[in-house]
Protein backbone atom coordinates (compact mmCIF):
# COMPACT_ATOMS: atom_id res chain seq x y z
CA UNK A 1 0.00 0.00 0.00
CA UNK A 2 2.88 2.59 0.73
CA UNK A 3 4.41 1.79 -2.60
CA UNK A 4 0.93 2.23 -4.18
CA UNK A 5 0.60 5.52 -2.54
CA UNK A 6 4.21 6.97 -3.27
CA UNK A 7 3.72 6.03 -6.83
CA UNK A 8 -0.12 7.74 -6.98
CA UNK A 9 1.71 10.86 -5.19
CA UNK A 10 4.64 11.09 -7.92
CA UNK A 11 1.88 10.83 -10.24
CA UNK A 12 -0.10 13.82 -9.17
CA UNK A 13 3.25 15.71 -8.93
CA UNK A 14 4.24 14.98 -12.54
CA UNK A 15 0.60 15.77 -14.08
CA UNK A 16 0.81 19.45 -12.00
CA UNK A 17 4.50 19.92 -13.48
CA UNK A 18 4.01 23.02 -16.23
CA UNK A 19 4.91 21.86 -19.25
CA UNK A 20 7.76 22.85 -20.93
CA UNK A 21 8.24 26.03 -23.04
CA UNK A 22 8.30 25.72 -26.28
CA UNK A 23 11.41 27.60 -28.33
CA UNK A 24 10.06 30.38 -30.11
CA UNK A 25 11.77 30.93 -33.74
CA UNK A 26 13.35 33.80 -34.18
CA UNK A 27 11.99 36.37 -36.27
CA UNK A 28 12.86 36.08 -39.81
CA UNK A 29 15.06 38.98 -41.08
CA UNK A 30 13.52 40.55 -44.01
CA UNK A 31 14.84 39.86 -47.89
CA UNK A 32 15.90 43.21 -48.49
CA UNK A 33 16.24 43.89 -52.43
CA UNK A 34 19.94 45.25 -53.09
CA UNK A 35 20.57 47.10 -56.59
CA UNK A 36 22.88 45.84 -58.89
CA UNK A 37 25.65 48.61 -59.17
CA UNK A 38 26.91 47.74 -62.83
CA UNK A 39 23.18 47.59 -64.10
CA UNK A 40 21.74 51.01 -61.77
CA UNK A 41 21.09 53.78 -63.68
CA UNK A 42 20.99 57.44 -62.62
CA UNK A 43 18.26 60.00 -63.11
CA UNK A 44 18.53 63.77 -63.77
CA UNK A 45 15.87 66.42 -63.87
CA UNK A 46 14.90 70.28 -63.92
CA UNK A 47 11.91 71.49 -62.47
CA UNK A 48 10.68 74.37 -64.36
CA UNK A 49 8.20 77.45 -63.48
CA UNK A 50 6.52 79.36 -66.36
CA UNK A 51 4.25 81.77 -65.48
CA UNK A 52 3.73 85.42 -63.43
CA UNK A 53 7.13 84.70 -61.09
CA UNK A 54 5.44 85.16 -57.41
CA UNK A 55 6.05 88.74 -55.80
CA UNK A 56 8.61 87.50 -52.48
CA UNK A 57 6.50 88.73 -49.92
CA UNK A 58 8.09 89.79 -46.04
CA UNK A 59 6.47 87.22 -43.56
CA UNK A 60 5.51 89.14 -40.17
CA UNK A 61 6.44 87.54 -37.20
CA UNK A 62 5.32 90.73 -34.46
CA UNK A 63 3.67 88.28 -31.99
CA UNK A 64 7.13 86.97 -30.86
CA UNK A 65 9.57 89.75 -30.34
CA UNK A 66 12.69 87.16 -30.28
CA UNK A 67 11.25 85.65 -34.05
CA UNK A 68 11.35 89.25 -35.23
CA UNK A 69 14.29 90.28 -33.80
CA UNK A 70 16.50 87.43 -35.02
CA UNK A 71 15.28 88.49 -38.78
CA UNK A 72 15.26 91.97 -38.11
CA UNK A 73 18.83 92.61 -40.05
CA UNK A 74 17.48 89.37 -43.46
CA UNK A 75 13.31 89.35 -42.89
CA UNK A 76 12.27 85.94 -43.99
CA UNK A 77 9.89 85.81 -47.05
CA UNK A 78 7.59 83.22 -48.47
CA UNK A 79 8.83 80.77 -50.13
CA UNK A 80 6.00 78.72 -50.99
CA UNK A 81 6.73 79.32 -55.02
CA UNK A 82 10.74 79.56 -54.74
CA UNK A 83 12.16 80.32 -58.20
CA UNK A 84 15.41 81.20 -59.76
CA UNK A 85 16.31 83.72 -62.30
CA UNK A 86 16.51 81.18 -65.16
CA UNK A 87 12.68 79.66 -63.68
CA UNK A 88 14.58 76.95 -61.64
CA UNK A 89 11.77 75.38 -58.99
CA UNK A 90 13.11 74.64 -55.46
CA UNK A 91 11.45 72.57 -53.39
CA UNK A 92 9.42 69.95 -55.32
CA UNK A 93 9.85 66.37 -54.19
CA UNK A 94 10.28 64.24 -56.97
CA UNK A 95 10.40 60.40 -56.34
CA UNK A 96 9.75 56.86 -58.15
CA UNK A 97 5.72 56.15 -57.44
CA UNK A 98 5.39 52.74 -59.36
CA UNK A 99 7.47 50.09 -60.70
CA UNK A 100 9.20 48.94 -57.39
CA UNK A 101 6.40 46.75 -56.47
CA UNK A 102 7.26 43.35 -54.58
CA UNK A 103 10.46 45.16 -53.34
CA UNK A 104 11.26 46.27 -49.65
CA UNK A 105 14.27 48.49 -49.11
CA UNK A 106 16.27 48.29 -45.61
CA UNK A 107 15.82 51.77 -44.17
CA UNK A 108 18.55 53.84 -43.25
CA UNK A 109 20.03 54.05 -39.94
CA UNK A 110 21.31 57.47 -40.80
CA UNK A 111 18.34 59.87 -39.70
CA UNK A 112 16.93 62.73 -41.57
CA UNK A 113 17.61 65.76 -39.90
CA UNK A 114 15.09 69.15 -39.60
CA UNK A 115 16.32 72.01 -37.43
CA UNK A 116 14.45 75.08 -36.19
CA UNK A 117 16.15 78.25 -36.66
CA UNK A 118 15.43 81.93 -37.15
CA UNK A 119 11.82 80.74 -36.12
CA UNK A 120 11.66 78.61 -39.44
CA UNK A 121 11.87 74.84 -40.19
CA UNK A 122 14.56 73.61 -42.62
CA UNK A 123 14.54 72.38 -44.83
CA UNK A 124 11.02 73.21 -46.44
CA UNK A 125 10.20 70.27 -47.97
CA UNK A 126 11.83 66.55 -46.20
CA UNK A 127 12.26 63.64 -47.98
CA UNK A 128 12.75 60.56 -45.88
CA UNK A 129 12.27 56.80 -45.85
CA UNK A 130 9.84 54.53 -43.83
CA UNK A 131 11.05 53.42 -40.07
CA UNK A 132 14.57 55.72 -41.23
CA UNK A 133 14.44 58.32 -37.83
CA UNK A 134 14.26 61.46 -38.47
CA UNK A 135 16.30 63.97 -35.98
CA UNK A 136 14.31 67.71 -34.76
CA UNK A 137 16.37 70.07 -33.39
CA UNK A 138 15.81 73.36 -32.36
CA UNK A 139 18.39 75.83 -32.92
CA UNK A 140 16.87 79.08 -31.38
CA UNK A 141 16.48 80.55 -28.03
CA UNK A 142 12.86 80.48 -28.26
CA UNK A 143 10.29 77.62 -27.40
CA UNK A 144 8.55 75.93 -31.25
CA UNK A 145 6.51 73.35 -31.15
CA UNK A 146 6.80 70.23 -34.22
CA UNK A 147 3.36 69.14 -35.63
CA UNK A 148 3.16 66.67 -38.48
CA UNK A 149 -0.34 66.35 -39.40
CA UNK A 150 -0.58 62.06 -40.87
CA UNK A 151 -3.03 61.07 -41.73
CA UNK A 152 -1.56 57.16 -42.84
CA UNK A 153 1.11 57.11 -39.91
CA UNK A 154 0.23 58.56 -36.52
CA UNK A 155 -0.41 62.22 -35.94
CA UNK A 156 1.64 64.04 -33.05
CA UNK A 157 2.44 66.79 -31.37
CA UNK A 158 5.46 67.63 -29.32
CA UNK A 159 7.12 71.06 -27.96
CA UNK A 160 10.63 71.57 -28.05
CA UNK A 161 12.43 74.36 -25.65
CA UNK A 162 15.42 76.18 -26.37
CA UNK A 163 18.38 74.02 -25.77
CA UNK A 164 16.13 70.68 -25.41
CA UNK A 165 17.16 67.52 -26.28
CA UNK A 166 16.89 66.26 -30.29
CA UNK A 167 13.38 64.78 -30.85
CA UNK A 168 13.94 61.34 -32.86
CA UNK A 169 10.90 59.85 -34.55
CA UNK A 170 9.90 57.22 -37.19
CA UNK A 171 7.45 57.13 -39.58
CA UNK A 172 6.36 53.68 -40.46
CA UNK A 173 4.51 53.57 -43.62
CA UNK A 174 4.14 55.79 -46.84
CA UNK A 175 2.56 58.95 -47.05
CA UNK A 176 3.13 61.37 -48.86
CA UNK A 177 2.91 64.24 -48.26
CA UNK A 178 2.67 64.96 -44.39
CA UNK A 179 2.36 68.82 -43.54
CA UNK A 180 4.13 70.34 -40.71
CA UNK A 181 3.34 73.30 -38.69
CA UNK A 182 4.50 74.84 -35.62
CA UNK A 183 0.87 75.70 -33.21
CA UNK A 184 3.03 78.59 -31.67
CA UNK A 185 4.10 80.49 -34.63
CA UNK A 186 2.04 80.16 -37.39
CA UNK A 187 3.93 81.25 -40.07
CA UNK A 188 6.29 78.08 -40.00
CA UNK A 189 5.33 75.65 -42.30
CA UNK A 190 7.01 72.47 -43.34
CA UNK A 191 6.13 69.37 -45.44
CA UNK A 192 8.11 65.43 -44.68
CA UNK A 193 7.30 63.13 -47.67
CA UNK A 194 7.14 59.42 -46.86
CA UNK A 195 8.19 56.53 -49.07
CA UNK A 196 8.70 52.76 -48.93
CA UNK A 197 11.81 53.28 -51.00
CA UNK A 198 15.43 55.21 -51.43
CA UNK A 199 14.31 56.37 -54.84
CA UNK A 200 13.46 60.39 -53.99
CA UNK A 201 15.05 63.58 -53.97
CA UNK A 202 14.32 66.84 -53.73
CA UNK A 203 14.49 69.84 -56.56
CA UNK A 204 17.57 72.47 -55.19
CA UNK A 205 17.61 76.32 -55.83
CA UNK A 206 18.27 75.66 -59.00
CA UNK A 207 15.66 73.37 -60.19
CA UNK A 208 18.15 70.26 -60.38
CA UNK A 209 17.90 67.03 -59.14
CA UNK A 210 19.06 63.73 -59.34
CA UNK A 211 18.36 60.40 -58.13
CA UNK A 212 21.02 57.17 -57.85
CA UNK A 213 21.48 53.79 -58.25
CA UNK A 214 17.82 53.18 -60.27
CA UNK A 215 17.24 49.47 -61.22
CA UNK A 216 16.54 49.34 -64.54
CA UNK A 217 12.76 49.26 -65.35
CA UNK A 218 9.31 50.53 -66.48
CA UNK A 219 8.60 53.24 -63.55
CA UNK A 220 5.90 56.32 -62.98
CA UNK A 221 8.10 59.02 -62.26
CA UNK A 222 5.76 61.81 -60.16
CA UNK A 223 6.65 65.26 -58.84
CA UNK A 224 5.05 67.32 -56.28
CA UNK A 225 5.39 70.89 -55.32
CA UNK A 226 2.96 72.20 -52.31
CA UNK A 227 1.27 74.91 -53.98
CA UNK A 228 1.56 73.92 -57.65
CA UNK A 229 0.04 70.01 -57.28
CA UNK A 230 1.13 66.82 -58.78
CA UNK A 231 2.49 65.70 -62.17
CA UNK A 232 3.53 62.23 -63.73
CA UNK A 233 5.43 60.96 -66.45
CA UNK A 234 6.32 57.48 -67.63
CA UNK A 235 9.34 56.45 -67.97
CA UNK A 236 11.73 52.86 -69.34
CA UNK A 237 15.25 53.25 -67.53
CA UNK A 238 17.75 50.95 -69.35
CA UNK A 239 20.61 49.35 -67.59
CA UNK A 240 23.84 51.68 -66.90
CA UNK A 241 22.30 54.66 -68.31
CA UNK A 242 21.75 58.33 -67.13
CA UNK A 243 18.47 59.88 -68.23
CA UNK A 244 16.40 63.42 -67.99
CA UNK A 245 13.15 63.40 -66.41
CA UNK A 246 11.75 66.84 -66.48
CA UNK A 247 9.07 68.94 -65.49
CA UNK A 248 7.16 72.35 -66.01
CA UNK A 249 5.16 73.54 -63.45
CA UNK A 250 2.46 76.48 -64.85
CA UNK A 251 1.93 79.49 -62.26
CA UNK A 252 -1.24 81.94 -63.35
Amino acid sequence: MKILATAATAGLLLSCSPAPTPKTAAPSRPNYFAVDKATAATLTGRIEFSGKRPAATPIQMDQDQDCARMNAAHPKTNEVIAVDKKGGLSNTFVYLKTGLEGKIFAPPATPAVMDQKGCWFGPRVLGIQAKQPLRITNSDPVTHNIHPMAQVNREWNQSQGPGDEPIVRRFARQEVVIPVKCNIHKWMHASIAVVDHPYFAISSSDGNFEILNVPPGEYTVAAWHEKLGWQEQKVTVAPSVKMSVNFKFKGE
